[in-house]
């Protein structure tokens, strides 16, 4: 799962990552790799996210 965030920091970030997953119904599990990189969309008042992607993943 990718997600682009607007937050304060990076745990912030991360934070946020968990709490959506969760709610879309996935356990964020291992390594989470932030980046940060210019925005694509300005800032809000409070921290928000966009553009989540999804990608096939097969343990098997």
């Amino acid at each position: 799962m990718a997600i682009k965030t607007w937050a304060n920091d990076a745990e912030q970030s991360a934070d946020m990552l968990r709490v959506i997953g969760r709610q879309i119904g996935f356990e964020t599990t291992g390594e989470i790799q932030i980046y940060e990189t210019e925005p694509e969309q300005p800032p809000k008042v409070d921290p928000f996210s966009y553009d989540i992607n999804f990608t096939p993943y097969d343990a098997w």
